[in-house]
């Protein structure tokens, strides 16, 4: 059995989904991808806390202790002691059309990938970003992690080369938000951290959060705040974040070029310190 083919559905060994399963008819689910270190989720808390926020909101009543008994018996079955795991959460199936009334049974999908082959040095180097043409539109479900992720992808589909490891996304009104696969900080004056507000788009990544629940203890100040896109460009030091990846300096964006400045590496360090931990 190869590492995709790890997968269950409802607690046991499947690949099978029902064709009318309202995840796949409308997107109408959720879903976190996890690094696994030494045979345990990074981020967990922060994890869980994120996706029993979404279940809220999309009013999908999935039991949390059961799935989390159910993702530590696949660990354990699996034996991974690193890769990736990813938890995904439908409505489940109702019949054919929007109303979710009939929908009683959500499904609970977890499968096991490889680590993304993405070189150590980028966290040290840093990385060039491609500024996006697709622009966000506000959004009902800003700052969760739904399933439809359709901007991302086509976002992604605008650089098919190695020269751009992400791309960023403005808002429709021109606003700097996020990052294809990732959030971003700017680092200004007197070494303040900013980040986009996420209420009208965006996803409000774990990792993220992680910097904005610790940013004080490590002796920054942080804002989250609207930021325009001139405000990237007069950054002191700029970079983007997820909880698989950790944290990877920006250096360069269209004919902007920055330094991995001292900010970000003590960043990086202590979200690498807690993503491995």
């Amino acid at each position: 059995m190869s590492c995709n083919e790890k997968v269950w559905i409802n607690g046991e060994i499947s690949t099978v989904i029902a064709a009318s399963d309202r995840g796949l008819s409308y997107g109408d689910g959720l879903f976190e991808t996890i690094r696994i270190v030494a045979g345990k989720l990074s981020f967990e808390q922060l994890h869980w806390q994120r996706l029993a926020t979404g279940c809220k909101y999309l009013k999908i009543k999935c039991d949390n202790a059961q799935l989390k008994n159910e993702v530590s018996r696949f660990l354990n079955w699996t034996h991974a002691t690193e890769g990736i795991i990813k938890i995904i959460i439908t409505r489940g199936s109702g019949g054919r059309g929007y109303n979710p009334a009939e929908c009683h049974a959500p499904q609970r999908i977890l499968s096991l990938h490889p680590l993304p082959m993405y070189p150590a040095s980028l966290s040290y180097e840093g990385i060039a970003v491609k500024l996006c043409q697709l622009r966000l539109g506000h959004s009902a479900l800003a700052g969760i992690k739904h399933l439809n992720r359709l901007e991302q992808v086509l976002a992604r589909s605008e650089w098919t080369n190695s020269r751009y490891h992400e791309g960023l996304l403005q808002s429709v009104d021109g606003w700097l938000v996020e990052g294809t696969m990732s959030n971003i900080f700017l680092i200004g004056e007197h070494n303040t951290l900013m980040t986009p507000r996420l209420e009208r788009y965006g996803v409000a990544g774990v990792c993220r959060q992680y910097i904005l629940n610790q940013a004080s203890h490590w002796g920054f100040q942080v804002k989250e705040i609207d930021i325009p896109l001139t405000a990237l460009f007069h950054a002191k030091e700029v970079f983007v974040c997820n909880s698989v990846n950790g944290i990877w300096p920006v250096v360069a964006c269209e004919q902007n070029r920055w330094r991995v400045g001292v900010v970000t590496q003590i960043i990086r360090d202590n979200v690498a310190d807690k993503l491995h931990a």
